[in-house]
């Protein structure tokens, strides 16, 4: 019988150690899988950040420099293209030709053979002046003639019309004038002679 009984205090101890092996093992199981779980997790998840945040950053540069490089090109030429006129042409608009007609009457209309002329501070350069920027003011593409006389020169304009091309005029007096060169200005347009040669060496024309 002690025998019987020794092997019943075996079984026992060895179901004991074993049962408790068992738990020890679960225990030990769940919290390594739990702590491998959580490193495996933090390690994989800031790898996968990474490499998304690398993926992510190259497809949101590439397309944002595409459409960010497409609305600049856009805007750029559009605001530069403004500018651009509004440099070019000065006020943002453009001039253009007018008919015979349309100069002749802008010319009745405009004041500047009004103003009086003064040997120092009003002659024929500031009429021509006035009457060009009275132009461009209203549409109208006008140019400055500098007639070269043997000794001094003189200042009028003209307008280059859609239906009788070069017609200048003389800007003290509205006075469309004819312009030759070797020939006495004076003499040309039925004008007192001036105390001066009058003969048309050179006509300079500035648009």
């Amino acid at each position: 019988m002690n025998w019987l009984k020794g092997t019943l205090i075996a079984i026992v101890i060895l179901a004991v150690v074993g049962g408790g092996g068992f738990i020890l093992y679960n225990v030990a199981y769940a919290a390594g899988d739990a702590d491998g779980y959580d490193d495996g997790y933090l390690a994989g998840h800031k790898v996968g950040y990474a490499l998304g945040e690398e993926d992510g950053y190259s497809d949101g540069y590439a397309l944002g420099q595409d459409e960010g490089y497409a609305l600049g090109e856009a805007d750029g030429y559009e605001d530069g293209y403004e500018d651009g006129v509004e440099a070019g042409v000065g006020h943002g608009y453009t001039l253009r030709d007018p008919t015979y007609g349309e100069a002749v009457a802008f010319l009745s209309l405009d004041m500047t053979d009004r103003n009086e002329y003064d040997e120092d501070t009003y002659v024929c350069s500031h009429f021509a002046r006035d009457v060009c920027n009275n132009a461009e003011a209203a549409g109208w593409r006008c140019a400055f003639v500098l007639l070269d006389f043997p000794e001094v020169g003189h200042s009028i304009i003209a307008f280059d019309t859609i239906d009788r091309g070069l017609v200048y005029f003389e800007p003290q007096f509205d006075d469309e004038v004819t312009v030759i060169i070797g020939r006495s200005y004076a003499q040309l347009n039925n004008y007192l002679p001036p105390p001066y040669p009058d003969i048309v060496l050179d006509v300079l024309i500035i648009w």
